[in-house]
């Protein structure tokens, strides 16, 4: 289990982290996300002792990851993929973990075997590696410990779609034999196929955590009409509030049921009518990090709206 209470990280006068608090619970994935420069990468380099945080702590079942004796039996860690030594091979990198940590000689052949990297492959140095064989790389350093935590950014990056299965159904299998997985991604189709908790984190905030199924299924409910209008009334009259969305449907925190029944008391033909959790979890993303992505699609203003 990862727990981080309080933890905080300062530059100067800037603050990257800002006093976030979660649970990596046991026998569970848990998906860390935000947009680009949201702190992710720097509050996972302070969980593994990386960077020293500025306020508050981060422990690894009870204890920080300085004290543990040998990290690497206890914490799996890969937190960039391209940072492995570009004139050892695949073999030797593997082989001086095995060593440092006091492993069975086998658990490099072992090793190379679970993430798919072939004699060949193994025996040729990283700097001519494709980045989706680095990931493989390093998701075997990160496992030939036997560990019961692993902490990995970004580990999809560079696999096509048969290695990101791969992949998930690799960590899926970890966490359900009662490992702790945290990992970070832009891919958001992915967290939310293998992930079981959430925490969203922008501009060094946390902006929300839950269960998956938490998470989604308060969204609350999208609805669509064959004329808005009277839909608009229906809802008002039954005292729903509802905002409008620029695809033209409407949006509310109301049930579904609830929708549907003052749709239908109201004389208002429905078109649509679903949870919000149909968007899936890269609406939610967006929509709950717009205000921190540098990528966000500018607001149009009253006028501009009024005028379009």
């Amino acid at each position: 289990m990862i727990t981080i209470n309080s933890l905080t990280k300062k530059y100067g006068g800037n603050t990257v982290v800002n006093d976030i608090t979660f649970t990596a619970r046991s026998g569970r994935v848990t998906g860390f996300l935000g947009p680009n420069g949201a702190g992710k990468s720097t509050s996972m380099r302070m969980m593994v002792g990386l960077t020293t945080p500025t306020e508050g702590t981060a422990t690894i079942g009870g204890r920080r990851f300085a004290d543990l004796p040998n990290p690497g039996r206890e914490v799996g860690v890969m937190l960039d993929a391209s940072a492995q030594h570009a004139g050892r091979t695949g073999r030797e990198i593997l082989t001086i973990a095995q060593q440092i940590m006091g492993l069975p000689a086998s658990r490099v052949t072992e090793m190379l075997g679970l993430v798919s990297l072939t004699a060949d492959e193994a025996d040729r140095r990283v700097g001519n590696y494709s980045l989706g064989m680095r990931q493989r790389l390093g998701i075997a350093a990160a496992l030939i410990g036997d560990p019961s935590v692993l902490i990995l950014d970004e580990p999809a990056n560079g696999l096509d779609p048969a290695g990101i299965r791969w992949m998930r159904d690799l960590l899926r299998d970890y966490a359900d034999r009662g490992g702790t997985v945290l990992l970070s991604s832009h891919l958001l189709s992915e967290v939310e196929i293998i992930a079981d908790d959430i925490v969203m984190i922008g501009q060094g905030r946390i902006v929300c955590q839950g269960s998956k199924a938490e998470l989604l299924q308060a969204a609350g409910t999208v609805v669509r009409a064959a004329d808005v209008d009277v839909l608009r009334r229906a809802l008002s009259t039954a005292g729903i509030q509802a905002t409008a969305s620029e695809d033209g449907s409407l949006r509310t925190d109301a049930d579904p049921a609830q929708v549907g029944r003052a749709a239908y008391d109201g004389g208002a033909v429905l078109t649509e009518l679903r949870t919000a959790d149909s968007g899936g979890l890269e609406e939610m993303f967006l929509e709950l990090t717009a205000d921190t992505s540098r990528d966000s699609a500018p607001r149009k203003s009253s006028t501009e709206r009024t005028a379009a």
